[in-house]
């Protein structure tokens, strides 16, 4: 009897062993919020971000953009290249141009992200896709990043190749006081601030390697392969 309660005690075991290290192996969720301080629709948005940000599996990012800066607030976190990088997805997600907020899933899939639960939930839709996908062998290249490089796995390209996005951000919630424009006397939080996107090189299904530049000013740095022309993200990683 304490033999097999020894033995059923172990296949237990070893069955939450595999079941944490699927977990642990499963690719991020790549939430992409676009969204502006001289927006007075945001803030909802952007808090919405702060309570996924630390969620298991998920990428979270604040990409602020520049197109709401003639309000008479130029927004200190904007870039045009965020703002390109939004333009750059609206044909493939059914719209005729950027608007904000804006919650982008994994290159796939949108929404406002404005509501309560609504960036869960669109998490959670994209995961069961991703589910799907990956039942199809579909799945897109390992990736890896530590020292001083970035690792790229064999895989299924898509034709032309796919980009290598490096991604600079600051990890945690920044509060930011505005003064000007529609958001005037308020004071914005932000989560996982980007501050700069640079495309590495490409990748075309063979194993890759590429230099990893150094992260300066405290930023953490994560890296996004993904179809090319705001396509879907193949595979991503964070330190």
């Amino acid at each position: 009897m304490t033999g097999s309660k020894t033995r059923t005690a172990l296949l237990a075991g070893a069955m939450l062993a595999a079941t944490l290290g699927a977990a642990s192996a499963q690719p991020l969720t790549v939430v992409e919020l676009f969204t502006s301080q001289g927006c007075s629709s945001c803030p909802p948005a952007n808090a919405n971000l702060i309570k996924v940000k630390d969620q298991p599996g998920v990428l979270a990012l604040s990409f602020n953009v520049t197109y709401w800066d003639y309000l008479g607030w130029k927004d200190t976190f904007g870039r045009k290249e965020f703002t390109d990088r939004q333009v750059t997805y609206e044909p493939s997600l059914g719209h005729d141009g950027p608007f904000t907020p804006q919650v982008v899933v994994n290159g796939r899939s949108d929404g406002v992200g404005a509501a309560p639960g609504e960036i869960q939930s669109l998490i959670a839709q994209s995961e069961i896709a991703q589910s799907e996908i990956n039942k199809g062998r579909a799945q897109g290249p390992e990736l890896s990043l530590g020292q001083g490089k970035v690792s790229i796995g064999a895989g299924k390209a898509p034709g032309g190749g796919a980009d290598i996005w490096l991604v600079r951000y600051n990890r945690g919630v920044v509060e930011v006081p505005v003064a000007r424009g529609e958001n005037t006397g308020r004071t914005l939080p932000h989560a996982n601030v980007v501050h700069a996107l640079t495309k590495l090189g490409s990748w075309n299904g063979e194993a890759t390697t590429l230099p990893l530049p150094a992260a300066s000013g405290g930023l953490s740095t994560a890296v996004l392969v993904q179809a090319p022309g705001g396509g879907p993200i193949l595979a991503a990683a964070a330190n």
